[in-house]
C-alpha cells in the first residue's frame, strides 16, 4: 500500500445510500468489508463521519433553530453513525474504537490524541465522532484537524461522485472532472470539495486529499494503493 496511515472521511449521506436518509445496512456492510481488507494489508485507519443523513445543522438553523443548538444535534448524529459503523466492523472481526470530541463515557472514549495514535499503532480502527466538539465547524474541518493530529499520510474523502467537477455532475451533463488540483485552484474556482476552512488547513499542513466514489468496487483500497482514482488535491500538482 502507498499509504501507511489514512484518514477516511465519510459523509452522512453516503451511509444513507439510495434511501436518502437514515443508515443503509448494505452500505455499512460494504464499508466494513472494504475497511477489513485494508486492515489485513496493515494500513492504519482513522475515520471521521458526518451526520447529514440524520441531521444537518445548517438546515436546522435556517428554520429558526439556534445555530449552536443545531450544530450540537449534528454532532450527536455523527456519534449515532459512528456506533453503527463500529458495530458492523466488530461483527466482521475488526477491532474498533469510537472516540468523541464531546465526553459521553458510557458509549465511547473521549478523544485524546496520544490515545488515538496508540490505538492506530495497535491495529485498531479509530472512529472519531462529534466533529471538533465546537459549533460552526464542519466535519470536513474535523477531518483535516484529526488527520494532522494523528499524522495521517492522506485524507480519503469518499463521496457519491467519482471526483471533483467544475460543476454539479448530477444536474449538468457537460460537467468536467479534474484528475488533479492544487489547493489554490479549489479555493479560486469555488469548487465544492470541502469547506474553505478545511481546504486552507490542509494546504497549510501539506495534507493531500483524494476524492472518489465510495460506491465503486474496493475503491478505498485502490486509493490507498496509489491507483489513479477520483481527484487528487495536493500542493505538488
Amino acid at each position: 500500500m502507498k499509504y501507511k496511515r489514512v484518514l477516511l472521511k465519510l459523509s452522512g449521506e453516503a451511509l444513507a445510500g439510495d434511501q436518502g436518509h437514515g443508515i443503509s445496512p448494505e452500505i455499512l456492510e460494504s464499508l466494513s468489508n472494504q475497511i477489513k481488507s485494508i486492515r489485513e494489508n496493515e494500513t492504519e485507519v482513522a475515520i471521521v463521519i458526518g451526520g447529514g443523513n440524520i441531521h444537518r445543522g445548517v438546515a436546522g438553523a435556517t428554520i429558526g433553530m439556534d445555530r449552536t443548538s443545531s450544530d450540537h444535534m449534528g454532532m450527536l448524529a455523527t456519534v449515532i453513525n459512528s456506533i453503527a459503523l463500529q458495530d458492523c466492523l466488530e461483527r466482521a472481526g475488526v477491532q474498533t474504537r469510537v472516540m468523541t470530541a464531546i465526553e459521553m463515557n458510557e458509549v465511547a472514549e473521549p478523544y485524546i490524541r496520544r490515545r488515538a495514535v496508540r490505538h492506530l499503532e495497535k491495529g485498531r480502527v479509530v472512529i472519531l465522532a462529534a466533529g471538533t466538539g465546537n459549533p460552526y465547524f464542519t466535519t470536513d474541518t474535523a477531518a483535516a484537524l484529526r488527520a494532522s493530529e494523528v499524522n495521517a499520510n492522506v485524507i480519503l474523502k469518499a463521496t457519491k461522485v467519482d471526483g471533483v467537477y467544475d460543476k454539479d455532475p448530477v444536474t449538468n451533463s457537460d460537467a468536467v472532472r479534474f484528475d488533479k488540483l492544487d489547493y489554490i485552484d479549489v479555493i479560486s474556482k469555488g469548487l465544492k470539495v470541502m469547506d474553505s476552512t478545511a481546504i486552507t488547513f490542509c494546504m497549510e499542513n501539506k495534507m493531500d486529499i483524494i476524492v472518489f466514489n465510495i460506491a465503486g468496487n474496493n475503491n478505498i483500497a485502490k486509493a490507498i494503493s496509489g491507483e489513479k482514482i477520483g481527484t487528487v488535491i495536493s500542493t505538488e500538482n
